[in-house]
């Protein structure tokens, strides 16, 4: 398991990621809305979630977070 050294503390990798994730899903959201596609999405929170676990995966997948090490 990766982990982070974060002024002292042990981090695991993907904890950090999933902070990261939080700010580029409210930016997607807020898009979403000032566009206009909330019209359409029948249960907004259950989107917004969605929205959320797919930028966590994708972050997960550009850093490579999810390759297990030896």
């Amino acid at each position: 398991m990766i982990e982070v050294n974060f002024w002292g503390m042990q981090l695991p990798w993907l904890l950090l990621l999933a902070a990261g994730a939080l700010p580029c899903a409210w930016a997607m959201r807020r898009l979403l809305a000032i566009v206009g596609a909330y019209r359409w999405i029948w249960h907004p929170a259950l989107f917004d979630l969605a929205l959320y676990v797919l930028v966590l995966c994708a972050l997960a997948s550009l850093t490579g977070a999810t390759a297990a090490s030896s």
